[in-house]
């Protein structure tokens, strides 16, 4: 295996001193840009001041930081003392961080000063009295102008533990997933190569960087390339497409909601990204509506693709493939990656059939922090990790995901394929997203419940839904029995739709009426 991501940002800081290696958008458009030599000396500066205050190898820095350049430096410097990165997403506040500071027992917590009109030392400063570890909360604006020097540490073994990820909480209780040196870079490797990326790509990082997309496959590919990567400190697709246009970006790796954002920039614009090559979707199904228009409004490929914090990527879209194919699937296992689709007994079972989706990885996460139990229940006894998707692999090993399995819809003993089912209604003129959950019926057990959030300007009502169902000859029992008009859907950070939330929404709406 190749050298560490630490030894591989000396080199590019001595081979490649002065090209751009971070390029920060910040809110109102203006960049800030560091060179490799310059990322190099913050990052050896933020070694140097860790050490001072205590951190030792394998221990946790906690930092809740948004993309800026700081938080490329603090992960960076952070990997460099052997330490582990524990980067907390942005919008979490007080009850979150308790929960996974408290876990983790960081002893440092780096944070802006303000950030979108919130505190965040006078709430890291509050969190001290019910944290006892937490010994010290860093400012970035406090930091001083110019970083220490230290000599390069030694290299970071590979079976040290590089990260600890908090999942983001799309099931309910978040989980520290520890993922060691060996496995990112791993992953790194395997996906530079899927792709077909080197150091002359500019990889762009709309997705938060504490999250897995943002930190590996913006972030860490970057870096492992030695490529320019261009981060967004707060999403705003204007901003954002200007960027991408003036700093030549050629690969995105994001969720479908910031895909669904630049096609409508685009599309309003008239204009495509020339230099674009390759959008990757993932976190949710890609409509094929919005795939088709991106690939006509961007000029790039478009396809999706599966994976997880606990497995990294495990199977993308093909470049070069059938757009078809590469919008309508989840694409095929990469390199040395094994795909299969189980029963309830854990038997394999043959292609085209639904079951629970499983994987065997190189890639995979050391365990759940503190929570052994819960490792052991994530993996099966031949080592394959169980994600929780129900899935197809078809006969040409292409992964279909049809759901997850809490969200399948049992309506009288018919399975409603609800990824099938919210497809069609995407493609409805009038639709800007929808999720189809299930609601507790006493006659059939289980009916469908439509959330959709409307285009501006947009109407559908429930008849409209249903001619629409008819008109693309959708079976009646997969029709949803009720249709919810909504501002907004429940996101996780990284954009995947928070089904449990409008589950828990409809069990209050029907215990309030029952009383």
């Amino acid at each position: 295996m190749s050298a560490s991501i630490t030894a591989n940002l000396a080199r590019h800081a001595r081979e490649r001193a002065d090209t751009p290696a971070v390029i920060e958008v910040g809110p109102d458009g203006a960049q800030r840009t560091w060179s490799f030599a310059a990322l190099h000396a913050a990052a050896s500066g933020w070694a140097a001041t860790l050490a001072q205050l205590g951190v030792g190898a394998g221990e946790p820095v906690a930092y809740q930081l948004p993309n800026v350049l700081e938080f490329v430096a603090v992960s960076l410097g952070t990997l460099m003392l052997g330490a582990v990165c524990e980067p907390l997403m942005p919008i979490f506040r007080e009850r979150e961080l308790e929960f996974m500071l408290g876990a983790s027992g960081a002893s440092v917590l780096i944070v802006p000063g303000t950030f979108r009109g919130h505190d965040h030392v006078a709430m890291a400063q509050g969190l001290q009295a019910q944290l006892p570890a937490l010994r010290h909360v860093v400012c970035l604006d406090d930091m001083p102008a110019g970083s220490p020097s230290t000599p390069p540490p030694d290299d970071p073994h590979p079976e040290m533990t590089a990260q600890l990820l908090f999942t983001s909480g799309s099931t309910g209780e978040p989980k520290g997933v520890l993922q060691t040196h060996r496995s990112l870079r791993r992953a790194a490797q395997i996906h530079t190569r899927h792709f077909h990326l080197t150091a002359r790509d500019v990889i762009y990082v709309p997705s938060p960087l504490a999250h897995q997309t943002g930190f590996l496959y913006g972030m860490w590919i970057a870096l492992e390339l030695g490529a320019t990567q261009v981060i967004q400190t707060i999403w705003e697709p204007e901003l954002a497409f200007d960027a991408m246009a003036q700093t030549g970006v050629s690969f995105v790796q994001a969720a479908t909601p910031f895909l669904a954002d630049l096609v409508r920039v685009a599309q309003a614009r008239g204009q495509a990204l020339p230099e674009l090559k390759t959008f990757v979707a993932t976190g949710a199904a890609i409509p094929r509506e919005l795939a088709r228009q991106a690939r006509a409004a961007l000029g790039a490929e478009v396809g999706g693709a599966f994976g997880t914090t606990e497995s990294c990527l495990g199977a993308a879209f093909v470049p070069g493939e059938d757009p078809e194919r590469a919008w309508s699937t989840d694409g095929r296992a990469l390199e040395a990656i094994t795909l299969r689709v189980t029963d309830d007994d854990g038997n394999t079972l043959p292609p085209g059939f639904e079951g629970n989706f499983e994987v065997l990885t190189p890639t995979l996460f050391e365990g759940y922090l503190n929570r052994p139990e819960l490792t052991a229940q994530a993996l099966t006894a031949d080592g394959y990790y169980r994600t929780g998707d129900l899935a197809q692999i078809d006969a040409d090993g292409y992964l279909h995901i049809t759901g997850r399995v809490k969200d399948v819809i049992n309506r009288g003993g018919e399975k409603v394929p609800v990824v099938e089912v919210e497809q069609v209604l995407y493609a409805h003129p009038a639709v800007r997203e929808v999720a189809i959950v299930a609601m507790a019926d006493e006659r059939l057990g289980e009916r469908a419940c439509a959330f959709v959030v409307l285009e501006p300007g947009g109407e559908l009502d429930f008849e409209a839904m249903q001619r629409h169902l008819d008109a693309q000859r959708v079976a009646k029992p997969y029709w949803p029995e009720r249709l919810e008009l909504v501002d907004e859907l429940p996101h996780t950070p990284s954009g995947k739709i928070q089904k449990f939330l409008l589950r828990d929404q409809l069990a209050l709406e029907r215990k309030a009426m029952a009383r």
